[in-house]
Parts: structure tokens; sequence; C-alpha cells
């Protein structure tokens, strides 16, 4: 995940979020890159939008949402994951062809909200 595309995802969700998020773009290692704190957003969407896109670049699944559905009725697997990695909605892998190159978590609004915040930032991105 290169710095100029880091910073189109941000600036992408900032300018369509319909009230305030945070949002975090990590690279393949789940390691920032880029990020922003709207005014007005909670003070926990910071932590929340860091452990989401950090899940979603270190997990296997292309997103929190498919992480959570593959877990969802086993609870002895989802204990025995990293304890940084979160099963919110809003976290999604970003790819460069089939090559996981990073990732975006957005929080601060609904679940479905936050990732279609990040779904649209990362195609809008792709077309830089």
């Amino acid at each position: 995940m290169d710095l100029a595309r880091a910073r189109a995802i941000v600036d992408h969700v900032v300018s369509e979020a319909p009230s305030p998020v945070s949002v975090f773009v990590a690279d393949e290692h789940g390691e920032l890159v880029a990020a922003a704190t709207m005014d007005g957003a909670a003070p926990d969407t910071r932590l929340n939008a860091q452990r989401k896109a950090y899940t979603a670049a270190r997990s296997d699944a292309r997103s929190t949402r498919e992480l959570a559905e593959k877990v969802r009725d086993d609870a002895v697997e989802r204990s025995s994951f990293d304890p940084f990695f979160t099963f919110f909605l809003g976290g999604v892998a970003v790819f460069d062809g089939d090559r996981r190159i990073g990732a975006v978590g957005v929080s601060g609004l609904p679940g479905e909200v936050d990732e279609r915040l990040a779904l649209a930032a990362i195609e809008r991105s792709a077309g830089r």
C-alpha cells in the first residue's frame, strides 16, 4: 500500500461519510500508512478503525464480515485469534490482483455503513 493510495482512501471516506468517523489504512502487516479522525468522531472510533484494518490485513479473510461469518458458530476458534482482531464490520482488505497489499478500517457509523464507505474508497482509489 503506497502513501498516495492510502491518502486517497482516507480522503474519500472523509468526504463521503454522512457523519464523523475514523479511518485507518494499513499495509499488509496491519501497520499504519494513513489515518484520520473527523471532528466530532467519538474517541473510541480511532482504535476500532485501527483494529478493523489490522484484522482485514492480517487474517485470511477479505473482510471483518467474512471472518466473523467464518467463526460465528465456533467460540473456540474465535478465542484462538490474535487478541487485537475484531469481528465488527468495517474492515476490508485491499488487493493488487491476488496480492493483499493492505486494508482499510472505518468506524463511527453502523457496521454496514462503515463497510460500504471502506469498499467505495478502495474501489475509487484503484482508478486514481
